[in-house]
């Protein structure tokens, strides 16, 4: 048998991939900084170094909002049990000054992206939500007109009142099933 025809009965089994011992991730563990102040340090002396504010000076000459890589330096630090996901989110705006910092001091234009794209802008789905509201009162209109039409043709106006008079009111259903209570 060729490699391509012979079955594959050594392949892992699916999901075999996430799954592992509990506490055999980093992220399972206790964090190495526990405290904001900790992180705070942590951060400030990795992100001192020339190589990675050359890194952070490319990854911003990129477009690459400074919500987006404060976002990914703090998960990294998550993933690696350096700090909690609650820790990671209270030092996100010191990493976000920083890495601004570091892009002024190197005359970089940057987007922070806190700022709404969108802003001013009339959202397609409202537009289209308004429209259909308005077609269906237009289409209520014009069955209410070509309806009364339809009435003037077929009687006089003295057929008309007496058959609106006639109209006996409906009653309304009472409610049925296991929750419906009489009043």
């Amino acid at each position: 048998m060729t490699e391509l025809n012979r079955p594959l009965l050594d392949a892992p089994i699916s999901g075999q991939h996430m799954t592992s011992e509990l506490g055999g991730r980093p992220w399972q563990q206790a964090p190495q900084y526990a405290t904001v102040d900790e992180a705070i340090e942590y951060y400030l002396d990795r992100m001192s170094s020339d190589e990675f504010t050359d890194q952070v000076v490319d990854v911003l000459e990129m477009d690459v909002p400074v919500t987006t890589l404060a976002n990914t330096l703090q998960l990294g630090g998550v993933m690696d049990g350096k700090h909690t996901v609650d820790v990671g989110m209270l030092v996100m705006p010191l990493l976000m000054e920083m890495i601004m910092l570091v892009g002024d001091m190197a005359d970089v234009k940057y987007d922070s992206g806190m700022e709404n794209p969108n802003k001013g802008k009339t959202r397609d789905t409202l537009l289209k939500s308004v429209k259909m509201k308005l077609q269906r009162q237009i289409d209520k209109k014009e069955s209410m007109i070509f309806d009364d039409e339809e009435l003037g043709k077929g009687m006089s106006d003295n057929e008309e009142s007496d058959e609106i008079l006639m109209e006996e009111p409906q009653e309304s259903e009472e409610p049925k099933g296991l929750m419906a209570r009489r009043v």
